[in-house]
């Protein structure tokens, strides 16, 4: 993205600041980025060149100007990922951005115990090491159709890796391999990684949505997190 935007403002560097980052694998279908530029193209103009220097991979939205000191990291009110399981036979189209899952998961239980890490908690046992490790989950959801499992989880922040931690145990909730109370033994055991760390690959997860503020008089609240 810096590279493209580049091209445009006559070799320039341009830095990219975003909304959070995300592990390699992981999709973003809704990162907001900010970035400067002096040239003279405008709006839908602007758009236009900057995608037509990006890989076929990225993809680039609408634009608005937004005030000089605009940093999307603390203007998020919020984040919502999404992991997708596709829980049926192979299916390489549904598993590019899907986890395959072929024994059938029990996804009354991952619900139960997705409900279970809701809150305002310390997340330690879910994630990698971190100096702030409370973070605040509004949403933990599992919901089913047809053979496609779709984990939601909208917070304030994310610790590295947090998510996928999650939806480890979750999946192992679904196999009948761990209990909701054993879900949250592991939660309060801010000591011990839960389940050993076990992890749900990169490839299911997806930066869903960022919902910001763009008010040019908020005073911006650092929240100092990693995301996914």
């Amino acid at each position: 993205m810096e590279r493209a935007i580049s091209q445009i403002s006559g070799a320039a560097r341009v830095r990219v600041d975003g909304a959070g980052r995300t592990d390699a694998g992981v999709h973003a279908r809704g990162q907001v980025i900010a970035f400067t530029y002096r040239g003279p193209l405008r709006g839908t103009e602007l758009q236009r060149a900057i995608a037509a220097h990006l890989p076929r991979d990225i993809g680039l939205g609408s634009l608005r100007k937004v005030d000089a000191g605009f940093r999307p990291r603390y203007r998020a009110r919020q984040r919502e990922y999404r992991y997708l399981i596709w829980n049926g036979p192979s299916s390489p189209l549904r598993e590019r951005d899907a986890l395959g899952v072929r024994n059938a998961l029990d996804v009354t239980a991952m619900a139960e115990a997705a409900k279970v890490l809701e809150g305002r908690h310390d997340f330690s046992a879910f994630a990698g090491r971190d100096r702030q490790p409370v973070r605040t989950l509004h949403r933990v959801a599992v919901r089913k159709q047809g053979r496609l499992i779709t984990v939601q989880v909208i917070g304030d922040a994310f610790l590295r890796q947090m998510v996928r931690r999650i939806v480890a145990a979750l999946i192992r909730v679904g196999h009948g391999r761990a209990s909701v109370a054993e879900v949250r033994a592991a939660l309060e055991d801010a000591g011990t990684p839960a389940f050993h760390g076990e992890t749900a690959p990169a490839h299911g997860l997806t930066l869903w949505d960022v919902p910001m503020d763009w008010s040019n008089d908020r005073q911006a609240s650092k929240d100092n997190g990693n995301d996914e």
